[in-house]
C-alpha cells in the first residue's frame, strides 16, 4: 500500500453563517500529483489555506507525514511547499535575492540554479521583481515553492498568466519532481492542461469531496464514444441494430464502446454487410466532461 503523505479527515470550516467545507476527507500519496477541482468558490483555496495551518477549523484533522497540521501546529510544514493565490514578492529584489533569502539547507547555490535552468528563468532572474511580467512572478513564486525540496507542494491555479511553452516547462518540472517523490496538490481551472499532469483528481462541490479516483477511473466510469464514417450511414445503422447494437441518432454512426461492443465487433458487423469504413473517430471524454457529468449527476442525486 501506498504511503501518504497528506491526510485530510473530516475536514470542517464555517466562516461566519456561511459552511465552507463539510467533512472533508481525501489523501495524498507520496509521490503523486492530485488535482483539486471543482467549480468556482467550491472550496479549493480554502483547504489549501487549512492544509497549511493558516486558520483554525472547526472539526476534523489534517496530518502531513503522520503529523497533525492546525493553526496553532506547524512542525510539519518545514516539509511543504506551496504558492496560494498571489506570490509574495518583494519589488526591489531580483528573484535570485529572493530565492537566496528563502532556501535553505546543504548547496543551497547549485539548487537554485538547477532550478532556475529548468523553470527558464536565468534571462531575468538578476532583475528587479517589480519589472517582471505576471507570468515571470508566476514562476518565481513557483520556484520559491520548489526551492526546498519539499516532500508536498500545494500549487493554487499554477498555470495563472503562463503561456503555452511555460505551461509545459512547468509540467516537465512537476512531473520530474514527482518521479523523484515529491507529492504535489494542485487547483487549477485549466482542466485541460491538469489532465496531462495528473495521476488522479478530488472532485469539490459546495465545500463536499464528491469523488476521490484516478484519471484512468474517472475516464472510465464515463461514455466512451466511437464515431464511424461510412459508405452509408444510413444502411449502416440499420445493420448494427439489427445486430443488437445501440446506435445514436447522430451525423455518421455514434455507438458506445463497452466490454462487449467493441470497435472489432462493429467493424466485423459492417465489413460483412459489404460496408466500407472510412473513418474511426474515438470521442473519449476528457476531464472537463467527465467533471460536468458528475456534478451533474450529484446535483440530479442530491
Amino acid at each position: 500500500m501506498m504511503e501518504n503523505i497528506l491526510q485530510v479527515s473530516q475536514l470542517s470550516k464555517r466562516f461566519g453563517k456561511k459552511q465552507a467545507l463539510s467533512n472533508v476527507e481525501f489523501t495524498v500519496g507520496k509521490g503523486r500529483i492530485v488535482g483539486l477541482i471543482g467549480p468556482n468558490g467550491a472550496g479549493k483555496t480554502t483547504i489549501m489555506k487549512a492544509i497549511l495551518g493558516l486558520f483554525s477549523y472547526e472539526d476534523g484533522q489534517i496530518k502531513i507525514d503522520n503529523q497533525p497540521v492546525s493553526e496553532t501546529s506547524h512542525q510539519a510544514l518545514a516539509k511543504v511547499g506551496a504558492l496560494i493565490e498571489y506570490p509574495a514578492i518583494y519589488p526591489y529584489l531580483s528573484g535570485l535575492d529572493h530565492l537566496k533569502l528563502n532556501a535553505t539547507g546543504d548547496d543551497v547555490t547549485n539548487r537554485i540554479d538547477r532550478l532556475v535552468k529548468q523553470m527558464k528563468m536565468d534571462s531575468y532572474i538578476t532583475r528587479k521583481a517589480k519589472n517582471y511580467s505576471l507570468g515571470m512572478k508566476q514562476k518565481l513564486g513557483i520556484a520559491l515553492a520548489l526551492i526546498n525540496q519539499p516532500e508536498l507542494v500545494i500549487l493554487d491555479e499554477p498555470m495563472n498568466g503562463l503561456d503555452p511553452q511555460a505551461t509545459k516547462d512547468l509540467r516537465d518540472v512537476i512531473i520530474e519532481q514527482a518521479a523523484a517523490g515529491t507529492a504535489f496538490l494542485i487547483s487549477s481551472h485549466i482542466l485541460s492542461e491538469l489532465e496531462k499532469l495528473v495521476s488522479e483528481v478530488v472532485i469539490i462541490d459546495h465545500g463536499e469531496v464528491i469523488k476521490q479516483a484516478t484519471i484512468a477511473n474517472l475516464n472510465q466510469d464515463q461514455a466512451d464514444y466511437i464515431i464511424l464514417k461510412t459508405s452509408d450511414d444510413e444502411q449502416a445503422q440499420i445493420i448494427l441494430q439489427q445486430a443488437g447494437i445501440a446506435v445514436m441518432k447522430a451525423p455518421g454512426v455514434v455507438f458506445n464502446q463497452t466490454a462487449t461492443v467493441t470497435l472489432a465487433v462493429v467493424l466485423k458487423t459492417l465489413i460483412q454487410a459489404n460496408i466500407d469504413v472510412f473513418d474511426v473517430l474515438h470521442q473519449g471524454e476528457d476531464l472537463e466532461a467527465s467533471l460536468l457529468s458528475i456534478l451533474h449527476n450529484e446535483t440530479k442525486e442530491g
